[in-house]
């Protein structure tokens, strides 16, 4: 339970953070610009980051991999849930038009629509989620070069 104490909590906070940041580019008129979007990494990435170090700490600086995994997921879930159901609420109650304004910088001859531009903000950010969680867990996780990871290879032969 702890565990998933430490993950909602910076899930929430991350949330927060991208919220803010999506509203301090609406203040400059920037927020149609999709270029802004890649420091969105950034701030998942610094939440998931602290959640499994923080979650590592509190174990005595052991876990097991899919603790720390899981707590990763859970947090970058939760923040993707929590900027979503923002995103959603800007784009069809206090902008309407967004989605043409931001749809018209892309130039295409095809058109998006509201429900497809959240889809997308979603899908983005749980695929971010996934692949930052498992490559932060590669820096936290325990290496299996000691005697004692070498029980656990596949490989029964001794190193003289």
């Amino acid at each position: 339970m702890k565990n998933q104490n430490i993950s909602i909590k910076y899930g929430v906070i991350t949330g927060i953070l991208l919220t803010a940041y999506f509203l301090l580019l609406a203040m400059v008129k920037l927020h149609i610009q999709p270029i802004f979007s890649f420091l969105n990494v950034i701030i998942t990435g610094t939440g998931i980051y602290w959640a499994i170090k923080t979650l590592k700490k509190s174990n005595g600086g052991g876990f097991k991999y899919q603790h720390g995994f899981s707590a990763g997921l859970i947090t970058g879930f939760t923040a993707t849930v929590f900027y979503t159901i923002f995103f959603s609420l800007y784009i069809i109650e206090l902008n309407p038009d967004f989605t043409h304004n931001f749809m018209a910088k892309w130039k295409f001859d095809w058109f998006a629509n509201t429900g497809m531009l959240i889809m997308t903000v979603l899908l983005m950010g749980l695929a971010t989620t996934m692949v930052l969680s498992l490559a932060f867990m590669q820096l936290f996780k325990d290496s299996w070069n000691t005697k004692e990871g070498k029980k656990h290879t596949l490989s029964n032969t001794k190193e003289e």
